[in-house]
């Protein structure tokens, strides 16, 4: 409904100066957006909070230990970036930092639940997470918040792209010279007792890197090529990029059997490439360029062949000749806690995740949700994570300049990918790429790298409205 002053004139006040048409009501959004966020941050710690308090009830019957901290971490969490986009980022999307929050309060309630069932289960000799993912929670908010401080452009982050991508490419490559085997693949760093996975940060830095390289090149390379099979494939020269990206992406999975990260890093760039030349040739040539480096890769990697034997046969381990042959049986555990959990699921804390095995705070949480919430918890994550995609392009439909659009498009991208092949792993659509689930699994890097993720969202998100709605106190 429009108000009696929507799209009334405000004069500039100045002798002479032309009229200027502007929206009063838009004027206002500003800090009506923050109110809206601070509602919805409420919302988001109290529902956080009844299910840390309704696990322990379940559990052992009363409040769990810690309780207060964990509320005061949760509360802080909530208001410390409110506090900071208010102040920083005051137009950018209420939704990004509520949805963030919601699915990090989740997974904090799902790992200190699972830190209970594990400490009464020694010989799967798992380690608490639930105390750390706190810790590296607060350093992820403290990143979003730091970098909005820090980068009032986003803008700025295109004078550095090469130089973005050398350090990502470094990044990419280090675990394969400094990382032992561990659970098959070579993805970490380790410094000490931490532990880093740069594949979560790098990420970020190719999706900075494909939005300046596009924005620069996108007319080269939507040139039409020859005709072949009713569509005109790209030209040869500027066929380049998407073959050096695909032997990349091969490098990554040989070396250090990354099949996850390899699938991530090539389907931004088929993502970014299309929607930055508006040509399905190069979509087609990705798609056929992806499936026979997965057949070669599949067929001579031990690693990956052996994910994709666990795929097509994911009940085999449960047989006479699986069990002596000593066959990895998460797969079907966590295809038997999906079954079991039905529509709604036991209820928090009243599952059995501790069958799954040591995977079951990283790769396999969401079968905790689909046990203990049923489909209709698993649903929600889903839309929680659709909907965080969805605020991402639709601040690349605002956004006026072709980089932050390309950014916010390719930021948003990456999570939808990591999603579909953590979610599409543990559900038997795909083989299991071993990546973790976004804001929810246990993991510092992976918790750092998509808080920073939320924050250039903002950021972008604000600057695009900053050019929408003119400033009320500027003449």
């Amino acid at each position: 409904m429009r108000g009696p002053t929507s799209g009334m004139r405000v004069r500039s006040g100045a002798p002479g100066d032309a009229w200027r048409t502007m929206s009063v009501a838009a004027l206002a959004q500003a800090p009506d957006r923050r109110r809206t966020e601070a509602w919805l941050l409420a919302f988001v710690v109290a529902i956080t909070l009844g299910g840390h308090a309704a696990t322990g009830l379940a559990m052992k019957g009363r409040l769990p230990a810690g309780f207060g901290t964990f509320a005061g971490a949760v509360a802080l969490f909530a208001l410390v970036p409110h506090l900071v986009v208010r102040r920083w980022a005051a137009r950018a999307d209420p939704l990004l930092l509520p949805l963030a929050l919601l699915l990090t309060g989740l997974g904090l309630v799902l790992l200190q639940r699972l830190d209970v069932t594990y400490l009464a289960e020694p010989r799967l000799h798992m380690v608490p997470a639930g105390r750390g993912q706190l810790v590296w929670t607060t350093v992820g908010v403290a990143s979003c918040g730091g970098l909005l401080i820090a980068l009032r452009d986003h803008r700025r982050l295109q004078r550095y792209i090469y130089l973005m991508m050398a350090v990502a490419l470094i990044l990419l490559a280090a675990p394969a010279f400094f990382s032992a085997d561990q659970f098959g693949a070579k993805r970490w760093i380790m410094l000490g007792p931490l532990s880093v996975q740069p594949g979560e940060f790098v990420k970020i830095m190719i999706a900075v890197f494909f939005a300046g390289y596009l924005t620069v090149n996108r007319d080269a390379l939507a040139l039409s090529g020859r005709r072949f099979l009713g569509m005109r494939l790209p030209p040869g020269r500027q066929l380049g990029p998407i073959v050096a990206i695909w032997v990349l992406s091969l490098l990554v999975l040989v070396f250090e059997r990354d099949l996850g990260t390899s699938l991530i890093f090539f389907g931004l760039f088929v993502i970014m490439l299309y929607l930055a030349t508006e040509r399905t040739s190069w979509v087609v040539c990705g798609l056929l360029l992806a499936v026979v480096g997965a057949a070669v890769v599949g067929s001579l990697e031990p690693h990956v062949h052996g994910r994709v034997e666990a795929w097509l046969h994911p009940m085999d381990a449960f047989t006479p000749a699986g069990q002596k042959a000593h066959l990895s049986s998460q797969l079907g555990q966590a295809l038997f806690s999906f079954g079991s959990g039905g529509m709604t699921g036991s209820g928090l804390g009243q599952g059995h995740p501790e069958l799954v095995g040591f995977a079951g705070n990283s790769d396999f949480i969401l079968t905790t949700v689909g046990e203990e919430l049923g489909l209709a918890g698993v649903m929600a994550v889903l839309l929680l994570y659709g909907l965080l995609a969805q605020r991402g392009l639709h601040i690349a439909m605002l956004a006026r300049d072709p980089f932050g659009k390309l950014l916010a498009t390719g930021l948003a991208g990456a999570l939808v990918l990591q999603v579909f092949v953590v979610t599409g792993g543990v559900t038997g659509l795909i083989p299991l790429t071993g990546k973790a689930l976004p804001f929810l699994a246990k993991g510092g890097s992976s918790m750092v790298a998509n808080w920073l993720m939320v924050g250039l969202l903002i950021r972008i998100s604000d600057s695009a409205r900053r050019r929408h709605e003119p400033d009320p106190h500027r003449p």
